[in-house]
């Protein structure tokens, strides 16, 4: 038996029934709603947070989770779907070798399924982190002219963690979803998909180096400079970050150990992609961003051993601008639906 209730009532029954640990649990404080994050470390845009103006335009947007299950199942037996309902939401624990991370899973109503693992952008604060990847998976899922894609969002964590080290979060949600996904949730995955925002732009790019998927989507993907960025805070130019401050904690000011800086920016991942990549940029983005943004895109340009790179640059818009434009929204059904 399968009764619809409200999303809101719906994430209160299914939390308890996830495998996310109970000190993180705590932390979350058991809330579904998604509080204003602070500033990303590339931007004083927020990359996890839609403006006034996003938000608005997605407000109308449906809930991939309009129904439960009346039972729990264990978490690597899939749960049956109602056809007529539509996909089911649910938080899962994953482990791959020593990596352990949770992951939010909409899942469609069909059994052969094209997977996209989405990324949130910058949240600052472990407790934010699940709040941030569940909007993230409504954000994605908005844009979606298909109902037989399973989205997997990623709840990597940040607190105490270099740029970069939530790689690991995102590899390990990879390598799940293609050797353990098919048999927990009772699914043909046909192609694998990468998208990110803002940071998660940033894991999706450099997730590209490293394994071979079916197309890669990015969005405002930073901090592309780290040693121009954390510059700044030294300098007292913009406010201070948790990001920088960990690297400065660790390695010192820009100025003595730069490179310890320069070798986790984005600007270091533009060759060696193997997947085609999509990025897309809103060009009234931040200052920091936009400073930065043409260099990227002339590296990946320049490449010699990546596979296709396609840009969508987008006047007059900032950080969310996937999220927020009709055209690109197309470019990103278009980039999904091309043959493989």
């Amino acid at each position: 038996m399968v009764a619809q209730m409200r999303p809101d009532l719906c994430r209160k029954l299914l939390r308890p029934l996830s495998l996310v640990s109970v000190a993180f649990a705590c932390a979350c404080g058991g809330s579904a709603t998604s509080p204003n994050l602070p500033p990303d470390a590339a931007t004083s845009a927020d990359a996890a947070n839609l403006t006034a103006d996003a938000a608005a335009a997605l407000s109308d947007a449906v809930s991939p989770m309009d129904a439960v299950a009346d039972v729990a199942l264990a978490p690597d037996v899939a749960a049956p779907i109602d056809a007529a309902v539509g996909p089911l939401r649910e938080t899962r624990t994953i482990e791959v070798g020593e990596v352990r991370v949770d992951v939010v899973l909409s899942r469609p109503a069909v059994t052969e399924v094209d997977a996209l693992i989405v990324f949130h952008g910058t949240t600052g604060r472990n407790n934010r982190a699940l709040p941030a990847a569940e909007r993230t998976l409504d954000e994605f899922g908005a844009l979606l002219d298909r109902q037989d894609v399973l989205l997997v969002s990623v709840v990597y964590l940040e607190e105490g963690r270099l740029m970069g080290d939530a790689v690991l979060d995102g590899e390990a949600a990879l390598l799940w979803v293609r050797s353990e996904a098919p048999r927990a949730l009772g699914v043909t995955i046909r192609r694998v998909f990468l998208g990110g925002h803002s940071q998660g732009g940033y894991l999706v790019t450099r997730l590209n180096t490293m394994h071979t998927v079916d197309g890669v989507v990015a969005n405002a993907p930073g901090p592309l400079d780290l040693v121009y960025r954390c510059g700044l805070e030294e300098a007292g130019e913009v406010e201070s970050s948790a990001t920088c401050g960990l690297f400065h904690r660790q390695f010192g000011p820009t100025t003595e150990d730069p490179e310890a800086y320069a070798s986790r920016s984005l600007l270091r991942f533009t060759r060696g992609h193997r997947a085609d990549l999509l990025v897309v940029q809103g060009m009234a983005d931040d200052s920091i961003q936009m400073r930065s943004w043409p260099l990227f895109k002339a590296d990946l340009e320049a490449c010699e051993d990546c596979q296709g790179r396609e840009f969508v640059e987008l006047p007059g818009l900032g950080h969310p601008a996937l999220f927020t434009s009709a055209e690109a929204r197309a470019a990103f059904n278009a980039f999904l639906d091309r043959p493989r």
